[in-house]
C-alpha cells in the first residue's frame, strides 16, 4: 500500500485531525508531474528576478569587471555535462550547482575572509597574504547567485532524473 494511502486511512491521524499529504496542498497549486503552477510558480519566478537584480547590484558595488561577470555567469551550466553520462547523473550534477546554497555559503566565507583581511590577519587574503581573496570570493558567489536567480526568473528549475526538460518549475519543451 502506498505511503499516502496509509496516511489517509491511519486511525491515529484521523483521531487527531492531522491533515494528510493529499489534503495539505490545494489541488490547484501543483500538478501530478511534480511541478508547481499558478501563484506559487509566479512567486518563485519573481523571487528569481529579485535575486538576479540584487546580485547584479551587489556585484556592481564590488567594482568587478562586467566582462568577467558575463563569463562567470555561464559557468554553472557546465553542470549539464553530467547528462553525457545519463539523466540521473546529469540531474544530480546540474542541481548541485543550480541551488542558492553553494553561492550563499561562498558569500558567507567571503565575508569571514574579508573581515580577516581588514583586521590585519596573516592568512591568505590578509594584507600580507595572497591578495584580496574575500572580494574575489564575493564576486564569484554573487555571479553564481545571479545565474541561479536568472534561471528561476526565466522558468528553468531544478531537474528531475526523468529527463532534462522535467523541472520543478514545469516541463520544458
Amino acid at each position: 500500500m502506498p505511503q499516502d494511502a496509509e496516511a489517509e486511512t491511519s486511525p491515529l491521524l484521523q483521531q487527531q485531525n492531522i491533515p494528510t499529504t493529499t489534503t495539505m496542498i490545494p489541488a490547484h497549486s501543483h500538478s501530478s508531474n511534480g511541478t508547481v503552477k499558478t501563484w506559487p510558480l509566479a512567486l518563485l519566478r519573481l523571487e528569481g528576478a529579485a535575486i538576479f537584480g540584487a546580485t547584479i547590484y551587489a556585484y556592481r558595488q564590488t567594482g568587478g569587471s562586467w566582462l568577467t561577470f558575463g563569463a562567470w555567469l555561464l559557468l554553472p551550466d557546465l553542470g549539464m555535462a553530467g547528462y553525457l553520462a545519463n539523466t540521473r547523473v546529469g540531474a544530480a550534477l546540474y542541481n548541485a550547482v543550480h541551488t542558492e546554497t553553494p553561492g550563499i555559503l561562498m558569500l558567507c566565507a567571503a565575508w569571514v575572509v574579508q573581515r580577516g583581511e581588514q583586521s590585519g590577519g596573516s592568512g591568505p587574503g590578509s594584507p600580507g597574504g595572497a591578495g584580496n581573496l574575500g572580494l574575489g570570493l564575493a564576486r564569484v558567489a554573487l555571479t553564481w547567485l545571479a545565474h541561479v536567480g536568472m534561471d528561476r526568473m526565466l522558468g528553468f528549475g531544478l531537474k528531475y532524473a526523468t529527463g532534462f526538460g522535467h523541472t520543478h518549475l514545469g516541463v520544458l519543451d
